[in-house]
C-alpha cells in the first residue's frame, strides 16, 4: 500500500522491467497524481475515494490466451461487488473492461503485457458524491446504495475473487460462459470505435475464448470503445 503515487500501473510496470516483480504482486494507492485508463485515457479521483491497484499475472497459459485475463479479472471484481451492491441492477461488464451499475460505470480495468506476463489495472469509484463523479455516465458503490464501503474490506474481497478466478483460469478452465452470463454488451446494437479511428455499427453476438468481441457483421474485434445503442 502506497499513500500517493502517479500511477499503480506504471509503478507496477516498472517493477516488471527492472526484474523487481514476482508472479502475484500487487500495488495499491490511496491517491494516484497521473492514473490512467484505456487507451492512455486520464483516470483521477478525488484522495480516498476510489479503490485503485494493479497486480502482475505470468499466467502459465498460451500467450493467444492472455487477452482474457482483463476480462477474468472483470468477472471476479463483479462478483465481488455484487455482493455488497444492494441496487435493483446488478453489476455488469461492458465489452472490454468497464463494469456497470445499470448503464453508469463504477469501474474500469486496463491490462499491459510486460515482461512474462500481463500488469492489470483495476480503479473502482467506492465513496465518491454525485458531484465528486468523473462524468456524468458514472456512478460509485456510495450511490448504488453499498452495504460495504470500507475499502480494505472491498480489496480482500475483490482479491480474493480475482486469485480464485485466476487460479482455476491458470489451470485451463473456461469461463467464456460465464462471462457471456455477466455481459450487458452482448445482444445489443453497439457501436465499436476502433484505435485507428473507424467506426463500427453492427449487434454484439459473442465473446471468443481470447477476449474478443464478435459482431454481427463479421468483425471480430480485440480492441476499441464501445458505445451501446440499444
Amino acid at each position: 500500500m502506497v499513500e500517493l503515487t502517479t500511477s499503480t500501473q506504471d509503478d507496477l510496470i516498472q517493477k516488471v522491467q527492472t526484474d523487481k516483480a514476482h508472479n502475484g504482486d500487487v500495488i495499491v494507492a490511496e491517491f494516484q497524481s497521473a492514473g490512467r485508463g484505456r487507451l492512455d485515457r486520464d483516470f483521477s479521483a478525488p484522495h480516498s475515494t476510489a479503490l485503485l491497484f494493479s497486480l502482475y499475472f505470468e499466467a502459465k497459459r498460451e500467450k493467444s490466451d492472455w487477452g482474457f485475463l482483463p476480462l477474468l479479472t472483470g468477472m471476479a471484481v463483479a462478483r465481488a461487488l455484487n455482493s455488497v451492491v444492494t441496487s435493483a441492477e446488478p453489476v455488469s461488464l461492458k465489452w472490454p473492461n468497464d463494469l456497470l451499475i445499470g448503464e453508469k460505470k463504477v469501474g474500469g480495468i486496463i491490462a499491459q503485457v510486460q515482461g512474462l506476463g500481463v500488469v492489470v489495472g483495476v480503479g473502482l469509484n467506492i465513496e465518491m458524491t454525485t458531484s465528486e463523479l468523473p462524468v456524468l455516465n458514472a456512478t460509485s458503490l456510495l450511490i448504488a446504495g453499498s452495504s460495504e464501503l470500507n475499502r480494505n474490506n472491498l480489496l480482500v474481497k475483490v482479491l480474493d475473487e480475482i486469485e480464485h478466478a485466476y487460479q482455476s483460469w491458470n489451470s485451463g478452465e473456461i469461463f467464456v460462459d460465464r462471462y457471456r452470463d455477466m455481459s450487458s454488451t452482448l445482444g445489443k446494437l453497439v457501436q465499436v470505435h476502433l484505435p485507428q479511428g473507424k467506426i463500427i455499427e453492427s449487434r454484439a453476438l459473442d465473446i471468443d475464448s481470447s477476449g474478443a468481441l464478435l459482431l454481427e457483421s463479421g468483425d471480430r474485434v480485440t480492441a476499441g470503445d464501445v458505445i451501446h445503442l440499444r
